[in-house]
């Protein structure tokens, strides 16, 4: 279950529909002002495509500021040395076990070490 990235031509993240929440309007901004700020200063080093703030800017708008908040801070996290890399879509629907009380389960979305597809 992998998602795809809607581009339009018009920036670097994810511009396919979401509903416009205040917090997933509030993550998406805080992410956005990441890459407008910092990001230019830690430089282009992610282990991953689409980079972890792209990834973490569509799974907030995908899933709110919640779910997609988690999404995006495990990606981060297994960014690091000795974590994953290669390709690592935010899926566009998430199973039934990720649910509002478990967030440590978030860290199992997306690719794993050892994932024999990449």
């Amino acid at each position: 279950m992998t998602g795809h990235h809607v581009h339009t031509g018009r920036g670097r993240n994810f511009a396919g529909p979401w509903r416009k929440t205040p917090g997933r309007l509030f993550g998406t901004a805080f992410v956005r002002l990441y890459q407008l700020t910092l990001s230019g200063f830690i430089g282009n080093s992610c282990r991953h495509m689409p980079t972890c703030s792209e990834y973490a800017y569509e799974s907030i708008a995908r899933h709110g500021l919640w779910s997609g908040g988690w999404m995006g801070l495990f990606r981060v996290m297994r960014c690091g040395p000795g974590g994953t890399h290669g390709i690592d879509n935010v899926p566009e629907r998430l199973e039934p076990r990720y649910v509002w009380f478990t967030p440590w389960r978030f860290w199992q979305v997306g690719k794993k070490r050892g994932d024999p597809q990449g």
